[in-house]
Parts: structure tokens; C-alpha cells; sequence
């Protein structure tokens, strides 16, 4: 195999690729650098490159790296992109990788480009003739907004192997399961008019203030409906973010629209809650006599669970000394779990230091995971 830059090295290099993934178009960046240096590194180990257009005018793209062939093997998954950042508020340049204090910083060096260099490290522990099932490298895009890089290659066919580690920042703890997350609107439109005659016109603020009591009464009854010990909060959380409406204090409002997100636990449907809420929708639509519409913030992603005799958590469990887990963040496992893939989250780094200005991944925290990434490729591609 050909000899590749040093791990910090790697990743100085990814860091220096702005790759923003965000919902607001001045912000949002194209990941085409990041794909095209990890395609490079990984051609030059003998990795066959399939290089997929997730989004042709935003320039997205997915990588999908495949090193032998056969059925099986593993798939080493981690995005590309990163949240947008604050540069005054970072103690260095947060495109400069800057090692201090033992630490790793830079956007994105545990959430999650540091995840990369880490997996070329293990796989160059190999020699190409002594696989038994195939080590593919998936890097995809906007996972941080819409996980349409996760969300396309679902659509375009998984490999067929038979693991998958999601190498998101949780401390090299397995991550067995974690919350779904919905985020929904409601927009109300009623009829502006003269507030000094409330018959002029017909308030969509007072429509909404019945449609928040039920969706409060709808939180209420999940709360009841559903609880999962293994997470620190047990039950699914709906929150209110946030709310605009009318324009001025003389005047009916006529428009009123809400934001909220929900966060459910394994053995929720996504398209179920919808339905649920959309009943209450037409329910505050009809006792209002105002137009209510119900639509998707983004396409939401599945709540998480392995499976309870996971082989590859039994494994992680192993090599790691720690119990699997339950967290809270989304992350892209679900779309890896739909094609029946054996999947553990587990990566270096803490994802308290992720969103935040001064990231950083911690230098103890790299060769074990290397080892541990070593271990399970040897596990399902050289003794399969």
C-alpha cells in the first residue's frame, strides 16, 4: 500500500477544507474538497472510488470507498460537513489545526473529519491479500442539516455488509441506541383586519394559542404512551422553538406560524406522529374557522436501536471496556439499520466539544480508537 501523510497530518489537510453544512444559503459550503482529498488517499490504498452527486447545484457528493470484494465486511461511515462557526469566538483560526494542552482543535476535529484519518490509520495495519470480505469507507454529505448524503445512498442501495460502525464522537463509548427527531411547522392564516372590531376579521394568534393547547395535550399523551429507561430523559420531548405572527398591535393577525421539534424513542413512527398531529391540525382548522397547514421542516430521522443481540455491539462492549449506551443526538444509523446492517455508533472525541467554538479532539483519545478500528476490521474482513 502507499505510504499516506501522518494522522495529524490528514487532518490538518481535512480541517483546512471548509465544508459548512447549513440551512441558510450564505453559510452553506460544498464538501466537493473534503470528498475529493479522502477519494485521493483512499485510491492511492487501492480502494475502488464511487464518487455520488447528492445535490448537483449545492456541489454535495457522497464517497463511497470499497477495498476488496465478496460478501460481508464492515462499513466505516462518517459525514463530511461540519455546523457553521463564530471565528472571533475561537482561540485560533478554527481552519488551522492547532495542537495545545494535548488537544486537537479545529471545526470539525471530533464532529466528525478527525473520524477519517483514524480509519486510514487501521486499514493501512493490512495487506489487500488477506481479505476475506470487503472494508468500505462511506463519507457523507449534510449530516448536520437534511442527511440527504445518508438519505441518497439509502436510496441508491447500501453495501451489502454485514456492519457498520457510525464514527460520531461518544468518548469510544458503543452507542446502541439514540432519539428520532421531527422538526415540523404550523402555519395558520386567518384574516387581517381593524383591531377595534374583532368581526372585521378572524385571528390566526388565537387559532394558534388552541393549537398549542393541543399540542401540549399530544405531548402529554406520548409521555404516557411511551418511556424507555435506557435514555437520561425516558420519555419523547416535544419542544415550541419558536413562533411569529401578525405585524403590528392595530391589527388582527392574520398569519401565525410555529416551529417545534420532537425527539422520539425507539418503537415511534415518524409518519405515525405526523398523523396524529395533522388530526389535531383539522380539529383546530375546523373549530376556527381558519386555514391550518401542517408541513415538515426537514424529512426527520428515525429513533436508533441495535438489535439486543447485536453481535458488533457485543464486540465494541469488548474492546472498549464500557457498556453500550443510549444518547439523545441524532445520528445517521437509522438509514444503516432500514438495509438490516449490524450498526454500533462509536467514535473518538466527546460530542460535549462538538457545536461549539474551541472543538477539539484529544490526543489520548486517537490510537485507541485506531486499535479498536484495527480489531474490527480484523474481526469481520481477515477472520470472517
Amino acid at each position: 500500500m502507499a505510504n499516506l501523510p501522518g494522522t495529524i497530518e490528514q487532518l490538518t489537510q481535512l480541517i483546512s477544507l471548509p465544508s459548512v453544512s447549513s440551512g441558510l444559503p450564505d453559510y452553506d459550503l460544498s464538501n466537493e474538497g473534503v470528498i475529493h482529498q479522502l477519494a485521493q488517499w483512499c485510491e492511492s490504498l487501492g480502494f475502488k472510488i464511487d464518487i455520488q452527486c447528492v445535490d448537483e447545484q449545492k456541489k454535495k457528493y457522497n464517497l463511497l470507498a470499497t477495498l476488496g470484494s465478496g460478501p460481508g465486511g464492515i462499513i466505516l461511515s462518517g459525514h463530511t460537513d461540519t455546523v457553521p462557526c463564530n471565528p472571533e469566538r475561537w482561540s485560533s483560526d478554527p481552519f488551522k489545526l492547532s495542537e495545545r494542552d494535548n488537544r486537537l482543535y479545529g471545526l470539525g476535529s471530533c464532529d466528525m473529519k478527525g473520524f477519517f484519518p483514524l480509519v486510514l490509520a487501521a486499514v493501512q495495519q493490512f495487506n489487500l491479500k488477506d481479505l476475506q470480505a470487503p472494508i468500505f469507507i462511506l463519507a457523507t454529505a449534510d449530516e448536520e442539516t437534511s442527511m440527504e448524503g445518508a438519505r441518497k445512498l439509502a436510496t441508491l442501495g447500501m453495501p451489502k455488509a454485514r456492519a457498520a460502525i457510525i464514527g460520531e464522537p461518544t468518548g469510544l463509548k458503543p452507542i446502541n441506541m439514540h432519539k428520532g427527531i421531527m422538526m415540523e411547522a404550523i402555519r395558520i392564516t386567518g384574516q387581517a383586519g381593524h383591531s377595534s372590531n374583532p368581526a372585521l376579521g378572524n385571528n390566526a394568534m388565537e387559532a394558534m394559542h388552541q393549537m398549542i393547547s393541543e399540542l401540549m395535550a399530544f405531548r402529554d399523551e406520548l409521555k404516557q404512551q411511551y418511556h424507555h429507561t435506557a435514555f437520561s430523559v425516558p420519555t419523547p420531548t416535544l419542544n415550541l422553538g419558536c413562533i411569529h405572527g401578525g405585524d403590528n398591535p392595530n391589527r388582527i393577525c392574520g398569519q401565525c406560524e410555529l416551529h417545534f421539534d420532537i425527539r422520539c424513542i425507539p418503537g415511534m413512527s415518524i409518519a405515525e406522529i405526523r398523523r396524529h398531529i395533522q388530526t389535531r391540525v383539522d380539529k383546530v382548522a375546523a373549530a376556527t374557522h381558519t386555514q391550518c397547514e401542517l408541513y415538515a421542516l426537514f424529512d426527520g430521522v428515525e429513533a436508533f436501536a441495535a438489535d439486543e443481540n447485536s453481535e458488533l455491539v457485543k464486540l465494541a462492549e469488548s474492546l472498549s471496556g464500557y457498556g453500550a449506551e443510549a444518547v439523545a443526538f441524532a445520528t445517521e444509523a437509522p438509514f444503516f439499520r432500514q438495509h438490516n446492517i449490524d450498526t454500533v455508533v462509536m467514535g473518538a472525541g466527546s460530542i460535549d466539544q462538538a457545536h461549539q467554538p474551541d472543538e477539539f479532539l484529544a490526543l489520548d483519545q486517537i490510537q485507541p480508537m485506531i486499535t479498536y478500528l484495527t480489531q474490527m476490521i480484523r474481526h469481520y474482513c481477515i477472520s470472517a
